[in-house]
């Protein structure tokens, strides 16, 4: 993996201007960066404005997020991240940070599919969709409609550490009436090799009512233009896991997690717990002898049921049923596979329900 160096003590504003050229990413910033204080941002100079500077600039006060004449927010220029030639697809880099990464030193699959949900709002931003929701467009936004998740699945077959750069690609099509689908492909920058795939199918809902709705042909005339002319699928293959149903966990569950709790913060701008919190949810009834030995390599949710702030979740965990026998004790000595259920403590209304597959760790 491509580690990116550290800044030194004594980077600062001057050396910014500098116009430091990241090398390893590619990344020309750009010769003026805003210096804020509260909401103003560089316009000019002045000797009075920064007492630590004898050219200090003046500071006079825009709006939020204002880049200069060009146009673009600050967000925009200094994002590594822009579509595709063919303007169908949006590329991505990031680079690892401590706090994503868990007590293997790589990132967790919550962190993967944060990263997956930060690169697929950009791609709506760079094609003009709004900021004050997840991909809305202007009719969408008239009408009161959200997207709210269906399905994820996500295979990851190496993990990022803590320092790496990676590029995520992804693009969305067409997933019947009421829905669309966003696909994924992630790649270690310094090598090129895809490191995971991600697949989603996404539908609409009416956020006074929270009920699901066909999508107007006025919503889907607005992105149904920004859609590979062709069907692309990050899994192309036939019988692929993105595909297989997910079987119910029947009580009793033999390991489960119960009573938890939503934070403020897991709540999301669509008013309800954010999908990537209930990755967290099921990994929390996964027996620690897997964790401890196993990585996750799959995991596949189908979301049933919003959960809201006051709810109190139960997190259900049994090995799956592979023809005659459970995978109970780590099947082919490799790997093994859990069925998962999360339902509402108070009545039994289950709410998501997920397939994992697990691998040995590799030795480090």
């Amino acid at each position: 993996m491509l580690k990116v160096p550290s800044c030194s003590p004594a980077c600062n504003v001057a050396s910014i201007r500098e116009k430091a050229l990241d090398k390893q990413c590619g990344r020309l910033l750009p010769s003026s960066l805003p210096i804020r204080k509260r909401d103003a941002v560089v316009c000019g100079s002045s000797s009075s404005s920064l007492p630590s500077s004898d050219n200090a600039p003046v500071l006079t006060a825009k709006p939020n997020g204002w880049a200069g004449g060009s146009g673009r927010s600050w967000a925009d220029r200094l994002r590594m991240g822009s579509l595709t030639a063919d303007g169908l697809s949006y590329k991505e880099k990031f680079i690892v940070r401590c706090y994503e990464v868990g007590m293997n030193k790589t990132a967790t699959v919550e962190t993967i599919a944060n990263l997956l949900q930060e690169v697929g709002g950009n791609h709506a931003q760079s094609v003009g969709f709004s900021t004050d929701g997840f991909a809305t467009t202007p009719t969408m936004r008239k009408l009161h409609l959200i997207w709210v998740t269906a399905r994820m699945h996500i295979e990851v077959y190496e993990y990022p550490a803590w320092g790496d750069a990676v590029e995520i690609e992804t693009w969305c099509q067409s997933e019947g009436r009421i829905g669309t689908r966003r696909d994924w492909i992630l790649k270690d920058y310094a090598t090129g090799v895809v490191i995971g795939r991600a697949t989603s199918k996404w539908v609409m809902m009416n956020q006074d009512t929270r009920r699901l709705q066909k999508v107007p042909d006025d919503v889907r005339e607005e992105y149904i233009v920004h859609f590979p002319k062709e069907p692309r699928l990050a899994f192309p293959e036939e019988n692929n896991g993105s595909l297989k149903k997910i079987s119910k966990l029947e009580d009793p569950a033999q390991y489960s997690r119960l009573g938890l709790v939503p934070r403020r913060v897991d709540l999301d701008m669509n008013q309800h717990v954010n999908n990537v919190t209930y990755i967290g949810w099921v990994l929390e009834s996964v027996p620690q002898e897997i964790m401890d030995t196993h990585e996750l390599q799959t995991i596949t949710l189908d979301y049933r049921q919003e959960c809201q702030h006051d709810d109190l979740v139960d997190s259900l965990t049994s090995p799956e049923i592979v023809g005659d026998a459970p995978l109970s004790e780590l099947a082919a000595k490799n790997g093994t596979q859990f069925l998962h259920m999360l339902r509402l403590s108070l009545n039994g209304l289950e709410i998501n329900r997920g397939r994992t597959e697990w691998r040995k760790k590799p030795a480090r």
